[in-house]
């Protein structure tokens, strides 16, 4: 598969070195990286062909979630791939970009209807072929969950803006005690971080490097003071610090008495390699978060 390297670059002459900028206050964080993906599903993604007009799938179509028969995610390779709902224009895939991900995740019907605009590849990865690349590139993961925190932070920021009142989520799926005792004891069993109630545990802008798992009780997800998520036992919060040291883009408190665990980048590569199914919890608890914020905004 050699031949499916759409972007590398064309070679330039070097500039001469600019003065140094002045140092930064925080990382940009710019999730997707396109050579990743192609990476991650050249692994074990099968190689799929569709004429103009072929449809891969349709709005309101139940794939079934990971671990289940017939889920299936796609990175496109060539060609072009049209998104509609309700027979509207929606979204146009290029080439480089992923669709059809967080129907399979988050075990919800297609939000769309895909078809081929022009003759296409892609390359397809069901449950198997996708947690057997997960194993052997684990960034894959990390770089999923930090633009799916982007986007929760963006419609956070949405529903702030609309300044009408909303209900601020409360829990979730989050992960099981089975899944929480497991993340401990693969990071060597470390004693979690107590909380009390009022304790604030992160501020908007202050620079992170981690994520946080909250173990027992509940925290209050707040930006410019307004909660707009109440996060409990298995869920997780701060998860863009995986990406790299970055500006937090919301603030968290400590609604009740409880505890946390910090999970910082290396103890989470090293986890999604044992345990891939981690990184997949981790992706279903934050795309019912983000399908939650939706149906909000969607709501006027």
């Amino acid at each position: 598969m050699d031949d499916l390297d759409f972007s590398a670059p064309a070679a330039t002459p070097k500039p001469s070195a600019p003065p140094a900028p002045p140092a930064a206050a925080a990382k940009e964080i710019t999730p997707y990286d396109p050579q990743l993906a192609l990476k991650f599903f050249k692994l074990a993604g099968e190689l799929e062909t569709f004429a103009a007009g072929a449809q891969l799938f349709a709005e309101r179509e139940k794939p079934g979630r990971f671990f289940s028969r017939g889920a299936r995610v796609y990175l496109l390779i060539d060609g072009e791939i049209a998104l509609t709902l309700k027979g509207k224009p929606l979204n146009l895939v290029l080439p480089g970009e992923m669709f059809g991900v967080l129907a399979v995740i988050s075990d919800s019907s297609r939000s769309a209807t895909a078809v081929a605009r022009k003759n296409s590849r892609v390359l397809s990865l069901d449950e198997k072929r996708f947690l057997a690349s997960l194993q052997q590139e684990p960034e894959f993961i990390v770089m999923l969950i930090s633009s799916m925190s982007q986007q929760l932070v963006f419609s956070m920021n949405r529903l702030i803006a609309a300044n009408r009142p909303r209900p601020p989520r409360i829990g979730g799926q989050g992960l099981g005690k089975t899944m929480l005792a497991d993340l401990r004891h693969a990071m060597g069993d470390p004693t979690p971080k107590l909380m009390k109630a009022g304790e604030v545990i992160l501020t908007k802008g202050a620079m992170g490097v981690s994520m946080f798992v909250v173990v027992t009780g509940q925290v209050a997800i707040a930006i410019d003071g307004v909660v707009v998520e109440h996060v409990g036992p298995g869920e997780v919060f701060g998860e863009t610090a995986l990406l790299g040291p970055t500006a937090r883009g919301a603030s968290a408190t400590a609604e009740t008495d409880g505890a946390w665990l910090s999970v910082s980048r290396d103890d989470f590569m090293q986890i999604v390699k044992v345990r891939p199914a981690f990184g997949i919890a981790l992706l279903r608890s934050m795309s019912e978060r983000i399908q939650y914020l939706g149906e909000l905004i969607a709501g006027g």
